[in-house]
């Protein structure tokens, strides 16, 4: 039976055990930097700040997770040097300087009342059985947030759309990604989503 907690509050340090759910979850905007989960998982462990995590445990293992910030911390820290050692010098290089942008941005327009959702992720074992709905639903429980976003999700991550949809979250915007990159990544617009306790 899972059970939701704090992740900076688990009897185990779950960071690799997160990163291999962050790895299965995101590994196909990270193929550049390496093709091997494995080696995904290892240079991202380091990167979750635990405070900002809730976890889904089931038999001591870590089956979900999801971040939840005010939008102004942010819910992982990358090292470059952590980075290097696992990915090499050139591509852990790489990796600093691009995702740093990127995971650092926290919601686009903070203001107290307002939660970041970020980082959803569930076990592939796990999928489809609610332990993402679980953990959702105790963060509305535990947070003191009126309002709660989640920025940028690709629209050809139909999954996501229809989870966020399922628990309620609205669109509020839609950034068309330019026709150059459009085609590159295959994506043509980022969505944000909102939810209102």
């Amino acid at each position: 039976m899972s059970f939701v907690i704090k992740a900076d509050m688990s009897k185990f340090d779950p960071r690799i055990q997160m990163a291999e759910l962050f790895a299965d979850g995101f590994m196909q905007w990270l193929t550049f930097f390496s093709k091997d989960k494995d080696i995904i998982a290892k240079a991202f462990a380091h990167m979750f700040d635990l405070d900002q995590f809730y976890i889904a445990v089931d038999g001591g293992k870590v089956v979900g997770m999801i971040a939840c910030t005010n939008g102004y911390s942010s819910s992982v820290t990358l090292n470059t040097k952590e980075l290097r050692n696992h990915l090499g010098f050139y591509k852990g290089s790489l990796a600093g300087i691009f995702l740093k942008k990127e995971f650092s941005g926290g919601i686009q327009e903070p203001m107290p009342g307002k939660g970041s959702i970020e980082f959803v992720g569930t076990s592939s074992e796990y999928r489809g059985k609610g332990v993402a709905t679980m953990i959702f639903r105790h963060i509305i429980d535990n947070t003191p947030y009126t309002e709660y976003v989640i920025d940028e999700v690709a629209d050809t991550n139909a999954a996501a759309i229809n989870l966020y949809q399922k628990w309620g979250f609205e669109e509020y915007k839609r950034i068309p990604v330019p026709e150059k990159n459009a085609k590159k990544i295959k994506i043509n617009n980022f969505i944000s989503f909102k939810y209102c306790k």
